[in-house]
């Protein structure tokens, strides 16, 4: 199951086909999409305005199950960002989540395993569950690092860089964390 775009085309499943889609799935659709952008960029106030924007969208249609779905992707986002948090949003729109939401849920809270996509989002999320499960590798950790690099997305990014670096410290590896940090302030100041 790919993470962002498992909740967005569920989110949508309505209008696969038939008529133009409606306003108010458009409008979800591109607020949380925007809200991944800015959430991933570090923009933490636009994405949660946008998330608020997409849920506003979903109220019209006073389907709570469509709610648990995106409560499920900031889970997804916040997961592969290195923030763990036990997804309290969609906790609270539990009891309204279907059989797949219920199935993901399981698999974010680490009970359940999967294998990832080749999205990236998918990719990330899948390594983090590695690193709270205590079975991530440093290649895993670099793969995780390539990932938020090549989308440019600077919250994981250097959410995995840290972890990284603390490990370089933790082996006494001197030069790579020289190295890592100075790409860690790359990162942060573009400098």
């Amino acid at each position: 199951m790919r993470a962002c775009a498992w909740c967005v085309a569920a989110l949508l499943a309505a209008c696969a086909s038939g008529p133009p889609p409606l306003d108010w799935q458009l409008n979800a659709r591109g607020a949380l999409a925007q809200y991944e952008r800015y959430y991933f960029a570090g923009e933490t106030k636009l994405a949660e305005r946008e998330f608020e924007n997409a849920k506003a969208e979903i109220a019209r249609t006073g389907r709570l199950d469509l709610l648990a779905r995106a409560e499920l992707l900031r889970c997804a986002a916040r997961t592969a960002s290195l923030e763990f948090d036990g997804c309290p949003g969609f906790e609270a729109s539990r009891a309204e989540a279907g059989a797949e939401e219920l199935a993901y849920a399981d698999y974010l809270a680490g009970r359940t395993a999967r294998a990832p996509t080749e999205q990236p989002m998918s990719q990330l999320v899948a390594a983090g569950l590695r690193l709270r499960a205590g079975t991530i590798t440093p290649q895993d950790v670099a793969a995780a690092i390539d990932v938020a690099s090549a989308q440019g997305w600077r919250r994981p990014l250097l959410a995995w860089l840290a972890v990284q670096a603390r490990r370089a410290e933790e082996s006494g590896d001197q030069a790579s964390l020289a190295r890592i940090r100075r790409r860690i302030e790359f990162v942060t100041t573009g400098k």
